[in-house]
């Protein structure tokens, strides 16, 4: 998978842009608040219809403008595709694949895929569960079509229960939508913790093979998937796991209307992870800690890479600064194979390294 060319308009800080991209190695580099971080939001909005930045589609049009586009020309499975999103203001999004429409963002995960690194997942092993679960998510939206939609109905699901919790106590009769909205989370639940579950069994083999790889054989990464206590098997067909969400949801109904909250369901999933079996977020050193985000960030690519046969478009926001040369060195060796973009503050040795071109960013302006 490639991005030979993105084509962008009235995007962040970028009134237009025009480039044709390596198909190995990109680096991308320049000051602070130039527009580096916008072009990679750009590529990885075309390969799944979100952003990891903004809360809604208008944040990404450039201030003062009514629209947007973001236009890629791209390789995948021999054949190129054209992926087009146009952002508007005061209306719904218009997503496209050579032309045709695309009613969801899952249409153009099907494309291509991007695995996107910040130096904010360095602390994804120090940080709450709700930051674990954005990866699994991020990762599975990609990868699984059926993943993304299932994912936003629940999150529509529970949303909805969670008002009726909180209400019901002025308006009791909301409380008779109650079995509706559970049935809806017991099987959409189910489908989550289905493919949870398998990728973090993915996960877990391909990231304490880089983990002992990168600590020289002396560590062992584990990571080990966490949901309902009653869910028996996460691996288990969804019919199994949905029976074991009802019976978890069934004697939690009391707790649930006592606290107005939504107790039951994988909206309080977890990744576990550990090494040489001591709880990572707990016991481990700062370099223990990036070691294992690392290693999980690149067995992310891994898993796409063995679903789909062709690594995905993997995006480097500044990460490369915040590791020592031990750390850098590991990664880079690691990223052949697929194509990668890279940002930097200053033009340094990577092309040299990797083989590619070389991008300066300034003020919404490539060149």
């Amino acid at each position: 998978m490639r991005i030979d060319r993105l084509e962008l308009v009235s995007f962040r800080n970028y009134t237009t842009l025009a480039a044709d991209f390596d198909g190995r190695c990109n680096v991308i580099f320049g000051e602070n608040a130039q527009g580096k971080t916008n072009l990679l939001e750009a590529v990885y909005y075309l390969s799944c219809g979100k952003s990891l930045r903004a809360r809604n589609d208008r944040e990404m049009i450039r201030f003062g403008d009514e629209a947007a586009s973001l236009t890629a020309t791209v390789q995948a499975r021999d054949r190129e595709f054209r992926v087009r999103a146009e952002l508007f203001r005061g209306r719904r999004r218009k997503l496209s694949v050579n032309g045709v429409a695309a009613s969801s963002g899952a249409a153009l995960s099907r494309v291509y895929h991007t695995v996107f690194f910040s130096p904010e997942d360095l602390m994804l092993i120090r940080e709450g569960a709700a930051a674990r679960r954005r990866f699994m998510d991020g990762a599975l939206c990609q990868l699984r079509p059926r993943y993304a939609e299932a994912l936003a109905s629940y999150t529509r699901a529970y949303e909805h229960k969670t008002r009726i919790l909180r209400d019901a106590e002025d308006h009791p009769d909301l409380l008779n939508a109650l079995p509706e909205f559970n049935a809806q989370l017991v099987h959409l639940g189910a489908v989550l913790i289905h493919y949870r579950a398998q990728f973090a069994q993915a996960l877990s083999r391909y990231a304490a093979a880089h983990h002992r790889e990168c600590s020289g054989g002396r560590e062992q990464l584990d990571i080990c998937y966490q949901t309902v206590s009653t869910v028996t098997d996460p691996l288990a067909e969804p019919g199994q796991i949905a029976r074991q969400l009802q019976a978890h949801m069934d004697a939690h109904q009391a707790a649930e209307r006592a606290s107005r909250l939504c107790l039951s369901g994988p909206h309080k999933d977890d990744l576990a992870v550990s090494i040489d079996g001591r709880e990572a977020r707990q016991y481990a050193s700062q370099g223990q800690t990036r070691t294992a985000a690392l290693a999980m960030k690149l067995a992310e690519r891994e898993i796409y890479y063995h679903a789909a046969g062709e690594y995905p478009v993997l995006l480097l926001d500044d990460v490369l600064s915040e590791l020592d040369p031990r750390r850098q060195e590991f990664v880079l060796n690691r990223i052949e194979g697929g194509q990668v973009f890279i940002t930097c503050c200053e033009d340094d040795r990577l092309p040299q390294m990797l083989g590619g071109n070389v991008f300066h960013v300034e003020q919404g302006t490539v060149r």
